[in-house]
């Protein structure tokens, strides 16, 4: 489909070039597709990691954290540094960096080594995905902005579905390295399909660090980040220790973990499509009604982890919390003004401290004693923090909006 665009206020600053919009969406969707196999496969293969470098399984771990940090950090400096780039030229930039950083993974010779890699394979994370999305919104209708963005997430999603198996079945059979390495090729096919499909987008006229900078002052900005970081970290509550959950409570047998995990994963997929939709319908509402879901399905977890079949059920509508990505990003999009880039790659910071934030949380509660399920609770009082912040947005923004007539009278 050939489609002629013209940018929403404050993303693109001319009339963009006519594109076939399928191709674009699938190129972007390929990086995104790498991002998620090379983030996630990781978490399958550390016995292997552990055993191959030396070090403990828990230690082995460390090379997750280290991705996350980078992604954080990673986001929000490059974004700002890379402010003036071309949209493609920055793309395929930020992926390159991240099909070396594979690569290098897989040739790293101990656990430093390996950390430093992974943290540095995380740098482009959160800012490809940004500006992605800015990309795929530019080139979209105006009432297709969140499904647009959607593809672009649907690559991440998917390989939850099918990239991070296929990787991991490669990693068992010719050793962890394989899976980065395949990870790599998929970043390089993406580099060629961005360079194809995608057109030369220039930046916003007087774009620049500073004024990327200027988002940070934007209370909006910060409010629309807080839900992501507290309201979406319930989902990784009950993630970060659904294996131990599963056979502990449910009963059910190890060889089945991985059916329940590819439930995850299309629930994931179904979310982030549906999500999508309902977000270019009534965005606001979409943002609330998905934290208030949220809350439903993660206090359901308590009490369906007692059975293998309501268990297996469960995980896969946790996995549709991921719906309210989408809506989010679009929601930052709307609020940051001429700030956009650093605004969209931070959603991926917001998203990377709320995995940290639920699992974390969810350890304390296993350690105090209150068993594996008690992740749920965990999760829904997450959900529910996140509706406060949603609450304290709303409120902030009519009180604003009040605010303008009186100071515009005055003037």
């Amino acid at each position: 489909m050939n489609v002629t665009s013209t940018a929403p206020a404050g993303v693109e600053a001319a009339a963009l070039p006519q594109v076939n919009f399928g191709r674009a969406m699938l190129a972007l969707g390929v990086g995104g597709f790498a991002i998620g196999t090379g983030e996630f496969v990781i978490m399958g293969l550390l016995p292997e990691v552990a055993s191959d470098i030396g070090v403990s399984i828990p230690t082995a771990g460390h090379v997750i954290s280290a991705y996350a940090l980078g992604v954080v950090i990673g986001a929000p400096v490059l974004a700002v540094l890379a402010a003036g780039w071309h949209r493609r030229a920055l793309l395929i930039a930020l992926m390159a960096v991240f099909a070396a950083g594979n690569f290098a993974s897989a040739l790293a010779p101990g656990y430093l080594s390996l950390n430093l890699l992974r943290f540095a394979t995380g740098l482009p994370h959160g800012t490809y995905f940004g500006v992605a999305a800015l990309v795929a919104a530019a080139l979209a209708p105006p009432n297709r902005r969140a499904r647009a963005v959607g593809l672009v997430m649907l690559g991440l999603t998917g390989a939850t579905l099918v990239g991070v198996p296929i990787a991991a079945w490669l990693g068992q059979l010719f050793g962890w390295r394989a899976a980065f390495v395949f990870v790599g090729v998929i970043a390089l096919a993406a580099v060629v399909l961005l360079r194809r499909d995608i057109p030369d987008i220039a930046p916003a006229a007087g774009a620049s660090p500073w004024r990327e900078l200027g988002a940070l002052k934007r209370k909006q900005v910060w409010f629309t980040l807080g839900i992501g970081a507290i309201g979406f970290g319930g989902m990784f509550s009950v993630f970060s220790y659904i294996k131990p959950t599963l056979t502990e409570v449910a009963g059910l047998p190890l060889g089945g973990v991985p059916f329940v995990l590819a439930l995850f994963g299309l629930g994931m997929v179904m979310g982030n499509v549906v999500g999508a939709r309902l977000a270019d319908k009534s965005l606001m509402r979409t943002i609330f009604g998905l934290l208030v879901y949220s809350a439903l399905v993660l206090t359901l977890f308590t009490f369906a982890a007692q059975h293998v079949v309501t268990a297996a059920i469960n995980v896969f509508l946790i996995g549709t919390i991921v719906a309210i990505g989408p809506a989010l990003q679009i929601r930052l999009m709307d609020v940051a003004g001429d700030a956009q880039t650093l605004a969209a790659a931070l959603n991926h910071s917001a998203f990377n401290t709320a995995n940290a934030l639920g699992a974390w949380l969810g350890g304390v509660a296993i350690t105090a004693g209150l068993g594996w399920a008690s992740t749920g609770w965990v999760g829904a009082l997450l959900a529910v923090a996140g509706l406060g912040v949603f609450g304290w947005s709303i409120a902030s923004a009519r009180a604003e909006a009040r605010r303008m007539p009186a100071t515009a009278c005055a003037g």
